[in-house]
């Protein structure tokens, strides 16, 4: 049972990527969806390396693949080892944010038309961005999806987000090019303290992504314009729109996604499954952080209910 990658074509052309964790016989699957810079490797299994050996208490996805389901991690369009937009092989000027909430749905929506060949019951999990674009798909497609959880959602934002963009370089108004650049010493002091070997990991496998450039990585910034958008109180989805069964998640010390936030994301879910969760202590990487078996083990119980 190993990971492996899994390519095939979105309904463009466009050549998509998914990780791929799957226990033999097994009857469900679930399509987690990565945020707004991390790609899905380095987000959902990341080649975490001690004593010479991998450590797999830091993959999602073969926690879930432990459980008897198969595990899909997507790389969105520009992202991990999926084909990236044209706009990316430009100078960044020469375009603005090429990948938007709506455009990455019309990506998720082929992975799991591509995984439903396979397995009838599809669960989705969104994180961060995630949750954007998850939304998006969920409450625009009304889709066969047997659940969606949102992870570290970033939805009405009740705080000023300008300086959250002016401390990855773009400008707080808005006026974003095509992608922005990661450098290592830049993203390592913005993680603060961190676990080393968990650190070099997530970067190694960004770098050595298709969203490798040089030294560093690039990120598009569709992302970052729905999050502006967010801010504005004007999110790319409405989660009253939402017809599924739904977990909403965050940790209690995550600095992005607010419990406000959250419960406002909650509050307007219109099913009366819906269900929401604080992990203490947790902050928007929860799924590294020290409570990442109990996130992992909630959103497999959520499954098992629903």
């Amino acid at each position: 049972m190993d990971l492996r990658a899994r390519r095939f074509d979105a309904r463009d052309g466009l050549r998509l990527n998914c990780w791929e964790h799957a226990p033999d016989r097994a009857t469900e699957a679930v399509v987690f969806v990565h945020g707004s810079i991390t790609c899905s490797r380095a987000l959902f299994s990341p080649p975490v390396e001690r004593d010479g050996r991998i450590d797999e208490s830091y993959s999602w996805l073969a926690a879930t693949a432990e459980t008897g389901r198969a595990a899909f991690g997507l790389d969105v369009r520009g992202y991990g080892d999926s084909e990236r937009p044209p706009e990316l092989n430009e100078p960044p000027e020469a375009n603005g944010p090429p990948v938007r909430a709506d455009l990455a749905a019309n990506d998720i929506a082929d992975t799991v038309a591509h995984v439903r060949e396979e397995y009838d019951t599809v669960h989705l999990v969104g994180v961060s961005w995630g949750t954007n674009t998850c939304g998006r798909f969920v409450a625009r497609d009304d889709p066969e999806v047997a659940s969606l959880t949102q992870v570290a959602p970033v939805y009405r934002v009740p705080y000023d987000v300008s300086e959250g963009l002016a401390a990855l370089g773009l400008d707080p108004a808005g006026e974003f090019g095509a992608y922005h650049r990661q450098e290592y010493e830049t993203v390592k002091e913005r993680q603060g303290e961190t676990d080393e070997a968990l650190f070099e990991a997530i970067w190694r496998t960004q770098v050595e992504s298709n969203q490798g450039e040089g030294d560093g990585y690039i990120a598009q910034t569709g992302s970052l314009a729905d999050y502006a958008d967010c801010g504005a109180d004007d999110p790319p989805y409405d989660a009253a729109d939402i017809a599924v069964p739904t977990l909403v998640v965050r940790g209690s010390a995550d600095a992005i996604s607010w419990r406000e936030d959250a419960l406002a994301l909650y509050d307007e879910l219109p099913r009366e499954d819906g269900t929401y969760l604080e992990l203490a202590g947790a902050d928007h990487y929860a799924m590294h952080g020290e409570r990442r078996a109990d996130l992992y083990d909630a959103v497999s119980g959520f499954h098992d209910r629903v």
